[in-house]
């Protein structure tokens, strides 16, 4: 990577970087000097501070793509740019093991963020590519092509997705499922590790950071990782609880609170990067990353719950009431019609519609009824998905378990994509 400027690069890093950093000291100050605002204020200045040090974390995770494999370095970027949202989440089951009433915190920040990811993410980032896709080419596109080692990514996904169905089958989620799960992730990140290494495409103050001499890059990188990892540490506690006593004031149902607003302000600097991606016109990088970001909240995110459930000093099964069956339930049927429409590598325009009028349709329907009929509905859509792509199940399942392609075209490596990103007009 060409070096520029010291004195450019030092300025291009300083506002970005500086302005995350000045987020995050009013957090850190009530935090260190045990001062106890109002909820609103301390759920404003945690919330942004842990936002701010998502970005952080972004990205350093992004500008590792220089040092390591791309495929591996996607993996770590979804993982980090999710992390906030694992921190609460973890911290809810840490805290259900002594007080039963966060189980119910646990499971709805964890599946309002799986069903963020998927119907809100997944299918802004497709539209927003064709839009992009059409301007460039003058043509209507109607489909988004992924390069042909995306499968990989998607037969993790579509494997963790089958054994989600566990959770609301038995109603719990068991250590020995955590376990499972949490070996299924490192498998995963030792397969995407394999790909080929290339020089990574690189913008804003990544692309600021990658310029840098290699020690220079390398020393901020595990600066940025740290200080935004003890930013997590301290205000992912408070934000949780602040969270909580903000819906009850203002006489917003607590669950519904911790299922939706956490998960967007934790998973918003995830968003912001595939969007900027679909905007550069690579919105199969975009998908890339959100489909790697739903293996790690199947997997890695999951898998923790009962662990964390267990260190807090509950049993070895963090257990589940009705309401929070239906929701993992609707949670993985939307997550096998994801799967289902991807089957063939490709995304077409209705099928983002589709995921977005679904999703939105979950809050025009509340109640259980509703919740049942939504699942019915996703679940004969995925149905008809996978009779329609069937010939491509077998080697989607099977592509975890054999060798990557020789030539990786996914972000972060040089070799050109093997077809085109939009699609068929």
């Amino acid at each position: 990577m060409p070096r520029k400027d010291p004195v450019l690069v030092f300025t291009k890093l300083l506002r970005p970087i500086g302005l995350c950093v000045a987020l995050t000291v009013p957090a850190l100050v009530l935090r260190l000097s045990g001062a106890a605002p109002s909820p609103a204020a301390g759920l404003a200045l945690f919330g942004m501070a842990v936002v701010a040090a998502s970005f952080v974390l972004a990205w350093a995770a992004e500008t590792a793509q220089v040092d390591i494999s791309g495929g591996l370095a996607i993996a770590i970027l979804a993982v980090i740019a999710v992390l906030p949202e694992y921190a609460v989440d973890l911290y809810f089951a840490y805290t259900a093991g002594s007080n039963p009433e966060y189980v119910a915190y646990a499971a709805a920040n964890m599946t309002g963020s799986n069903r963020l990811l998927l119907g809100l993410g997944w299918s802004a980032v497709v539209l927003l590519g064709l839009a992009i896709a059409r301007k460039r080419t003058g043509k209507a596109v109607r489909e988004l092509i992924l390069d042909s080692p995306y499968r990989v990514e998607l037969g993790f996904l579509a494997i963790a997705s089958v054994v989600a169905f566990i959770v609301p089958a038995t109603g719990q989620i068991s250590l020995i499922l955590g376990f499972a799960l949490l070996g299924f992730f490192v498998f995963y990140l030792w397969k995407v590790s394999r790909a080929e290494t290339g020089e990574p495409h690189l913008v804003g103050p990544a692309a600021a950071i990658g310029a840098l001499p290699t020690r220079r890059r390398r020393i901020l990188v595990v600066a940025l990782f740290v200080f935004a990892a003890v930013v997590i540490l301290f205000c992912a506690e408070p934000f949780a609880d602040n969270l909580i006593a903000a819906g009850t004031q203002l006489g917003i149902d607590r669950f519904l609170l911790v299922q939706w607003l956490a998960p967007l302000a934790s998973e918003a600097p995830e968003f912001i990067v595939a969007i900027l991606f679909a905007v550069r016109g690579k919105a199969d990088d975009a998908i890339g990353t959100l489909i790697s970001s739903k293996v790690n909240q199947w997997t890695l995110l999951v898998g923790s719950l009962p662990v964390a459930y267990l260190i807090g000093g509950g049993g070895t099964a963090l257990r589940l009431d009705g309401r929070q069956i239906e929701e993992f339930l609707l949670t993985a049927v939307q997550t096998l019609l994801g799967v289902a429409a991807l089957l063939a590598l490709r995304f077409p325009r209705w099928a983002a519609w589709t995921l977005l009028g679904l999703f939105a349709a979950q809050f025009a329907l509340p109640g259980q009824a509703a919740r049942y009929v939504l699942c019915g509905v996703y679940a004969a859509l995925a149905l008809a998905a996978l009779i329609r792509n069937r010939r491509h199940v077998l080697p989607t399942l099977a592509a975890p378990f054999r060798p990557l392609p020789t030539s990786d075209a996914r972000p972060g490596n040089a070799s050109p994509p093997t077809r085109p990103h939009i699609g068929r007009t």
